[in-house]
């Protein structure tokens, strides 16, 4: 009796704490739903690329390495204004199916004198046709095509404070020499 009474006492102090009595179900959620996405129109941005590519090679299985100087240019919206500085780039990788992986890092400086730190993450991709046009420079319908980026930027401004702590996204198209995208805040 004193063996199941242990035994008994074992499991209740044990296993208890790990079982859900009286708490909701894992997913519950009570008849809440997750948020529905809401976007703020940021501006447009163009972004200068006069300067040569870099053109690495294959530097890993999934691609081949191309740095893509980032040289100046412009942004435009309802709350923010300003130029894109000369000095950053694209550290862009592009797979054996044409798939553009795209990871931009530059700098902003707005007509107020604050500086922001924008990284851009995302996909271009088409069929081959229409990527081999944008490859020459062509201006191509940008429907027919993806190219989407994510935005996460970083300042020490407290008028541009707000966007530390909000993801932006863009709708782009590639330009000869440049990038122009429609950016947005994920409310």
């Amino acid at each position: 009796m004193k063996k199941v009474l242990f035994v008994a006492l074992l499991v209740a102090f044990f296993v208890s704490p790990f079982m859900a009595f009286g708490q909701t179900k894992v997913g519950d959620t009570k008849g809440f739903e997750p948020p529905k996405p809401k976007l703020e129109y940021l501006g447009k941005w163009t972004v200068e690329l006069i300067a040569p590519v870099w053109e690495l090679g294959q530097t890993s299985d999934l691609g081949k390495r191309r740095i893509i100087p980032i040289t100046g240019g412009y942004f435009e919206g309802p709350n923010i204004k300003g130029k894109i500085l000369n000095n950053g780039a694209d550290w862009q990788i592009v797979t054996k199916d044409g798939l553009a992986i795209i990871d931009t890092r530059y700098l902003l400086q707005t007509d107020d004198g604050e500086y922001i730190y924008l990284q851009t993450k995302g996909y271009r991709f088409g069929p081959p046709d229409v990527l081999a046009k944008v490859g020459k420079g062509e201006v191509v319908d940008p429907n027919l095509y993806y190219f989407r980026v994510t935005m996460q930027f970083e300042t020490s401004s407290k008028k541009y404070d707000y966007l530390n702590r909000h993801i932006g996204i863009a709708f782009a198209m590639r330009l000869g020499n440049a990038v122009v995208y429609d950016a947005y805040l994920v409310k």
